[in-house]
């Protein structure tokens, strides 16, 4: 086996090892709901951390960055993402990190959501530091070399430090040569793995530390992996410093209970599949942002029992997103009809499909001001290329309708040009899936219309789902970062 020499790999984030860390850091922020997390709070913070004993800051002063690289790292396993309204950055928790502080007694259930959390992990990453050639689900890839018998179910720190990390894309061929390259690996002496990892210490040194002092760590103390203690390789200087880092054989193999689990996850959403693109030239990077973080699968909330539990209602905002995407070109009716639930929700609309050749598909009276209103529901598999404003026209004018909702997953810039100076409005439907999940979370019983028609009607001929979202982060992001 020859060396390499690879400067590029994958950012793992590497503040903290512990997990009921990272936990406790989500419920202080959770709990500063629509405030602005200050200088001064920060400082709090830290130091209710070290009264609970679970963290002891090694500058007595109190480092603020400690604490934004914590909130960093929880943007990174998914519990929320970052966005900046009127200039101050704020924190909006994902379904799955709000699923996982409402179960956080129930130690085998958390393990399985934070399992899914990494299952939605992609590079590019919105709050990761890898490089924007890597392109793959990093721990799905994880978890599939786990689940190979070929590797006897288990990997090795110094694997993933020397191969795994420099994946920088996935397909059937490159996992098979990856599979090989670590067989290859296995046979090795000591002395032969020392001169492949002395051949780039940097990379090399730097991808160790951050898997087998951290992430590996992080993710024993989450019940995601167990994780067994082997010899020493070799040890490596960490940069121009004094500090070592050790190389090890230290191995990870997929936990017991999580074994059942991970295959599942592994059947439906490959480790195969293509992430999400950040620099979509045909998207809004929030857009994207907020797509990478709906991620919520049907089987964990059937593995869990949370379906029953999380009723019709909490699951409208997923059915919304799932049936406007109209896989297979099956579910156009069935997001028509979601669409009718969710406009329902607002205690001062009134929505019925009416459907049909000639027809809008939803005629909506806003009861408040009685006035009424189309949703035109376009689901697409793609993105919508175009609208046919005459048509909208027709459908509205058949209502007496002031405006139209036109809701769609995704389109194409021709589709707003075609709006432009009309009495027609576009909303993504994760936008709006997100706006009702929020208010369903924090269990507001009367959905106000009020704030929604503000905006369209201030906004007529344009996408108003940048304004949308503006207005969801303001009133249910969980804190503020200055």
């Amino acid at each position: 086996m020859t060396a390499r020499v690879e400067r590029n790999k994958w950012i793992l984030y590497r503040h903290t090892s512990d997990f009921n860390l990272l936990c406790e850091v989500a419920q202080i922020l959770k709990s500063y709901s629509k405030t602005t997390i200050t200088k001064a709070e920060k400082e709090r913070l830290n130091l209710h951390l070290r009264e609970l004993g679970i963290y002891s800051e090694r500058n007595p002063e109190l480092p603020l960055d400690a604490i934004n690289h914590k909130i960093n790292q929880l943007a990174y396993y998914m519990f929320g993402y970052k966005a900046k309204i009127d200039g101050v950055d704020r924190f909006m928790f994902s379904p799955l990190g709000n699923l996982l502080l409402k179960n956080l007694n129930d130690k085998n259930t958390v393990s399985k959501i934070f399992l899914t959390m990494l299952w939605a992990v992609q590079y590019q990453h919105p709050h990761g530091g890898t490089d924007k050639e890597f392109q793959l689900y990093p721990f799905r890839l994880i978890y599939k070399l786990l689940s190979d018998k070929r590797l006897d179910n288990k990997l090795y720190a110094f694997e993933v430090s020397y191969a795994v990390v420099f994946i920088k894309e996935i397909s059937t061929e490159v996992y098979e040569k990856l599979v090989n390259e670590i067989l290859e690996l296995r046979k090795l002496s000591n002395e032969q793995l020392t001169k492949l990892f002395q051949s780039d210490r940097h990379a090399y040194v730097n991808s160790a530390y951050e898997w087998d002092y951290y992430v590996s760590t992080l993710f024993q103390s989450a019940n995601v992996l167990d994780k067994t203690n082997g010899e020493v390789i070799c040890t490596l200087q960490h940069g121009n410093t004094n500090t070592f880092r050790k190389i090890t054989r230290n191995c990870v193999s997929i936990s017991d209970n999580l074994k059942d689990f991970s295959s599942q996850l592994l059947a439906k959403y490959s480790y195969l599949a293509k992430p999400l693109l950040l620099n979509d030239t045909e998207r809004m990077k929030i857009d994207v942002v907020k797509e990478v973080y709906s991620f919520y699968p049907d089987i964990l909330l059937q593995t869990i029992g949370e379906e029953n539990e999380i009723g019709q209602l909490l699951e409208l905002p997923k059915l919304i997103e799932q049936y406007s995407n109209n896989p297979e070109n099956e579910t156009a009716y069935l997001f028509e009809n979601v669409l009718i639930d969710g406009f329902n929700m607002f205690y001062n609309v009134e929505a019925k499909g009416i459907g049909g050749a000639g027809h809008t598909d939803i005629e909506c009276l806003y009861l408040t001001k009685k006035k009424k209103f189309a949703v035109e529901s376009k689901s697409t598999a793609n993105k919508l290329s175009g609208i046919n404003v005459g048509r909208l026209r027709e459908h509205r004018k058949e209502i007496g309708g002031e405006y139209t909702i036109v809701v769609t997953p995704r389109y194409v810039p021709a589709a707003k040009r075609d709006i432009i100076g009309t009495p027609n409005v576009i909303i993504l439907a994760s936008t709006f899936a997100e706006y009702l999940y929020n208010c369903i979370d924090r269990d507001v019983r009367e959905i106000d219309y009020e704030d929604f028609d503000n905006v369209i009607v201030n906004n007529l001929g344009k996408d108003i789902s940048r304004d949308i979202s503006d207005m969801t982060l303001s009133k249910f992001a969980t804190a503020g970062i200055q």
